[in-house]
């Protein structure tokens, strides 16, 4: 069965840290596209992080430049570790995985599109004080 399960959610403070995991089965990331992307209540899902091995690119955006890191281990698992927290940064987060085929071969892409051949079921992220 091909999944991805995300895990490492929860609450946190302004200020502190989180580390998202996503542990892929069934299938290996190798040769796909990972995103993480997040959804706020009331809000539409927005790409928050993505990469691509194939042309080694990495996309962030401009809301978590510089706070979160995207990674990958070389066990079929993606990471997203997200420093200074703020309370915008609260929503259910997703990671994703996409074949990189026609216009979706770049972290850009991937990000900016919105789009996955397979999610995660979700994992809360609330920052308050």
């Amino acid at each position: 069965q091909l999944q991805l399960v995300e895990s490492g959610g929860g609450l946190v403070q302004p200020g502190g840290s989180l580390r998202l995991s996503c542990a892929a089965s069934g299938f290996t990331l190798d040769y796909y596209v990972i995103g993480w992307f997040r959804q706020a209540p009331g809000k539409e899902r927005e790409g928050v992080s993505c990469f691509s091995r194939s042309d080694g690119s990495t996309y962030y955006a401009d809301s978590v430049k510089g706070r979160f890191t995207i990674s990958r281990d070389a066990k079929n698992t993606v990471y997203l570790q997200m420093n200074s927290l703020k309370l915008e940064d609260t929503a259910v987060y997703y990671c994703a995985a996409v074949k990189p085929i026609e216009v979706i071969t770049t972290a850009q892409a991937m990000c900016v599109m919105n789009v996955g051949d397979y999610w995660g079921q979700g994992t809360q992220v609330t920052v308050s004080s």
